[in-house]
């Protein structure tokens, strides 16, 4: 290891993270990410110039972008997931690709590349970062919860296709036959995960959840390893195959241990959350340039745009296309708002356009303190119109605001 002092500076930070938050959680409640990524810029070459790279930090934060996004495809559930709002949902995020690149263009100036770069990273939902807020207020159960589950999905699911196919160096249709491949491999996948699991699985998951054996855990660890490792075979972008180990996992939990996968899954995210994930995030703050944000005007111009652009390309088609039974019009609008937050696949997505020199730096920085902004923003709105409005099915709870625990 290069700079040791950069890696207990970074654990350093993702501890101060939790304590700004709980500070400030009883004025307003900020998403810890938000600190994390702050502390991350203020830790950076542009502020402070205390944290350094070297391939183990490099590591450690890929491995937190794919425990994330592991976690996002864990959080899907297959039984609330599906029928007409599964449709509904699919046609809103199909208006919005079409949208967010039309939109990319005029950016742009007709710049194909970097239109699918920008076009892509407008059209993605930070589900893990509406879940929390909707669990607290105990509407996360209810119909409006379901929907939100379902559009926040497809607002996942989309975008990572999308980088799949597009950003792969390969041929559309190229692209298109070895996606199908691996769709066709992880459903195989799918299909041995819900097949019963044989009675010593069950009992080896029991007997050793609280021994230094965790089985479950280092099965779980093996899915997830096996998924990346597949998709880096069939060239595809790694958070394809940590998507799809996520939603593996739930598939194996809940067919071979339903009572248990709960626990299970604290552990997982105890890893993630606890230590992989901050990697990321603080990692992402380091490496954000503050200076090309704040340089010749026009980055920093682009903010608000990027900001307004979220809600007009990904939430306005949400609130036209939600279901016919979410008739309030604050909870349409709330749907919109939730839709349009965005964080981890917009750095994802702006990463991948700096490494092919299709954006600049600049609009990258705009697009990642945008998202940044809208995590903050757009569920603190989001909650207040919910809070307005009575019969949804939801439920206010008294005297508690949504906690600031680690999400998206």
């Amino acid at each position: 290891m290069e700079h040791p002092g950069t890696l207990v500076l970074i654990m350093a930070l993702a501890v101060l993270a939790p304590l700004l938050g709980y500070a400030t959680g009883r004025w307003l409640p900020v998403p810890v990410v938000i600190f994390e990524i702050v502390l991350g810029v203020l830790a950076g070459p542009d502020v402070l110039g205390w944290a350094h790279h070297d391939q183990v930090i490099d590591t450690l934060a890929d491995l937190g972008l794919s425990m994330l996004i592991f976690l996002a495809g864990y959080e899907i559930r297959f039984a609330e997931v599906r029928g007409s709002t599964l449709r509904r949902a699919g046609g809103a995020w199909v208006i919005s690709f079409a949208a967010g690149l039309g939109v990319a263009l005029l950016l742009s100036g007709a710049d194909l590349a970097k239109s699918l770069v920008i076009g892509t990273a407008l059209t993605s939902t930070a589900l893990g970062a509406v879940l929390p807020i909707l669990r607290d207020s105990g509407r996360l159960e209810g119909r409006f919860g379901s929907v939100v589950m379902a559009f926040g999905s497809v607002g996942e699911f989309g975008p990572i296709i999308a980088m799949a196919l597009l950003f792969s160096g390969r041929s559309p249709g190229a692209a298109g036959a070895v996606l199908a491949v691996f769709a066709v491999v992880t459903a195989g996948a799918v299909f041995w995960a819900m097949r019963p699991r044989p009675p010593w699985f069950a009992r080896l998951i029991a007997v050793t959840l609280h021994s230094s054996g965790q089985f479950a855990v280092r099965f779980v660890m093996l899915l997830l390893a096996g998924m990346l490792g597949l998709a880096h075979v069939f060239g595809l972008d790694t958070l394809l195959g940590a998507f799809a180990a996520g939603m593996l996992t739930r598939l194996v939990l809940q067919g071979a241990v339903p009572e248990r996968s709960g626990e299970i899954l604290a552990r997982i995210e105890a890893i993630g959350f606890g230590f992989l994930v901050p990697f990321f995030y603080i990692v992402t703050g380091i490496d954000f340039d503050l200076a090309a944000l704040l340089d010749g005007g026009r980055p920093l111009l682009l903010l608000p745009v990027f900001l307004l652009l979220f809600l007009l390309v990904r939430g306005v088609p949400a609130y036209l296309l939600a279901p016919r039974d979410l008739t309030g019009r604050a909870s349409r609008s709330a749907l919109g708002l939730f839709a349009s937050t965005c964080l981890p696949l917009v750095v994802a997505i702006t990463a991948i356009g700096l490494d092919e020199k299709v954006i600049g730096a600049g609009e990258a920085a705009a697009l990642v303190a945008a998202a940044m902004v809208s995590v903050l923003v757009f569920p603190l709105l989001s909650f207040r119109l919910l809070r307005r409005e009575k019969g949804d099915g939801g439920r206010t709870v008294p005297g508690r605001t949504a906690e600031t625990g680690e999400a998206w």
